[in-house]
């Protein structure tokens, strides 16, 4: 089995093997799921090591006649735009398995579902077959619902239902979207490769149909305004790691979907569309920053950051240039890590108190300095702050969007400053002033926590100090992706 298939499946294969066990061994189920999951950081650490970082060429492509009379392949690759999600991925799934060892109702069902979400992501990330991605895309609503259905809050079945409906409605343009591509294509193809060759043939009138289709199953995920609904409730109500996944992985596939698919196949409509996606990036900046600042709720708080933060990605992506392509696909990838940990710490104060109530704290550093450094270390990560990591992909979306529309920047820097505004309140009910002595039997972080959160906090330094690290992966292939769309 080639690499690509052995990163996908392998998961696959740990989930199969918990359901094969009984549901009293519990250690031995987190045991499983964890090899699974470190087996598959593993194999994308070589994946990284191997990757040539001088090629805007697809690497590691694996095909094979999947439906012969209908020209499905199973087809995968990776490029420098997926191969950086794939790693993050990986990385964030295992955190958030080792996190997740709390669990204690039907841990055989939880660790199952979770190995099941991981494979069906990565099976989205590395997919060239337009089928095959929808296979994969559908493979991750399943194991998202149950995950959030029965191991969330007081409104899981709400948010459950909710969070599927939203996705479905969005999936089933995208199918039509997809359908429309099959057929106008000669000869009738699935091929995201032969189809990006082939898009710019088809009528303007055709493309703008096509787009506006596959652009709603994407926005759903991003979630881009207005579809942005599900999200907040979604995550208050799911557990901690799982909102680590949504937030870390599943909006990506929004973002990258209209980056694989709608931008190089559609050309055209791409063109016709940007000054309405332009509108919809900088509603996301500022209406998310709003939204954030109104909350008294910790995670949804961050939850509201999340649709802020994906604003600057649509930002990146509307400059139409190489330097906010990059931006995008960077702020894609430090979010992913910011954000992610961002929930794990939400997560560590709520195990203990019980309340993510912001007004309900005060005074905790003096007594949890371990995890109040690493709380406001990512905090202004996430507001920008430069030397870490979500500054850098920021000021490349920016950078890149100026040229082409000037004004749409200068209104979304009020995201910045909103953003800023309400985490540094946050800090300061939180973190500073008197102690509240109701928390004077609470501990500092434990070494299950401490093992999934460092990581994410080293990366994010490192990123902020050292960009090339992620840029150098990716340049090529956006250069070479822009190059086309121009």
């Amino acid at each position: 089995m080639s690499l690509l298939s052995l990163i996908v499946f392998t998961p696959l294969a740990g989930a199969l093997l918990i359901l094969a066990l009984p549901n009293t061994r519990i250690k031995l189920i987190q045991g499983v799921a964890l090899a699974a999951g470190a087996a598959c950081l593993l194999l994308t650490g070589y994946l990284y090591a191997a990757f040539d970082k001088t090629t805007a060429a697809m690497q590691f492509v694996e095909r094979f006649a999947w439906i012969p009379a209908f020209d499905i392949n199973y087809f995968l690759g990776v490029d420098g735009l997926s191969v950086a999600i794939v790693i993050l991925t990986a990385l964030l799934t295992l955190t958030a398995i080792i996190y997740s060892f709390n669990i204690t109702l039907r841990v055989k069902e939880f660790f199952f579902w979770f190995l099941l979400l991981e494979a069906g992501m990565l099976g989205v990330f590395v997919s060239l077959d337009f089928f095959l991605f929808y296979v994969f895309w559908e493979l991750t609503l399943v194991p998202m619902y149950f995950l959030i259905g029965v191991w969330g809050g007081p409104k899981k079945e709400y948010a459950a239902i909710k969070f599927f409906l939203f996705t479905l409605f969005g999936s089933l343009f995208m199918l039509l979207g997809m359908l429309a591509l099959y057929f106008n294509s000669a000869p009738h193809t699935f091929d995201m490769l032969e189809l990006a060759k082939q898009g710019s043939l088809l009528p303007v009138n055709m493309q703008i149909w096509i787009f506006l289709a596959l652009y709603l199953g994407f926005a759903i995920k991003i979630p881009a305004f207005p579809f942005h609904t599900w999200l907040p409730l979604a995550h208050v109500e799911a557990p901690t790691g799982v909102s680590v996944i949504l937030a870390g992985v599943l909006l990506k596939m929004g973002t990258y979907g209209i980056m694989r698919v709608s931008f190089p196949v559609l050309p055209e409509a791409t063109k016709w569309f940007l000054p309405f996606l332009i509108v919809i990036a900088v509603i996301n900046i500022i209406y998310g920053a709003f939204c954030a600042m109104a909350q008294k709720d910790l995670k949804k708080m961050v939850a509201y950051s999340s649709i802020n933060h994906m604003g600057y990605c649509m930002l990146g992506m509307c400059a139409m240039t190489a330097i906010g392509y990059n931006g995008a696909v960077m702020q894609m990838i430090t979010h992913g890590i910011i954000t992610g940990s961002l929930f794990f710490l939400v997560g560590v104060i709520y195990d203990r108190a019980h309340t993510r109530d912001i007004d309900a704290f005060g005074g905790l550093a003096a007594r949890f300095p371990i995890y109040a450094g690493l709380m406001i270390m990512q905090v202004m990560a996430s507001l920008g702050l430069p030397g870490l990591a979500g500054f850098v992909g920021e000021f490349l979306c920016f950078l890149g969007a100026f040229p082409a529309w000037p004004w749409y920047v200068a209104a979304s820097t009020i995201g910045i400053l909103v953003t800023a505004a309400f985490f540094l309140r946050m800090i300061e009910k939180v973190f500073l002033g008197p102690f509240n002595e109701k928390w004077a039997g609470l501990t500092d972080m434990n070494l299950r926590e401490m093992v999934a959160i460092v990581p994410l906090a080293v990366l994010t330094l490192v990123i902020g100090i050292w960009p090339r690290f992620c840029l150098d992966l990716i340049d090529p292939t956006i250069t070479y992706m822009v190059g086309i769309l121009k």
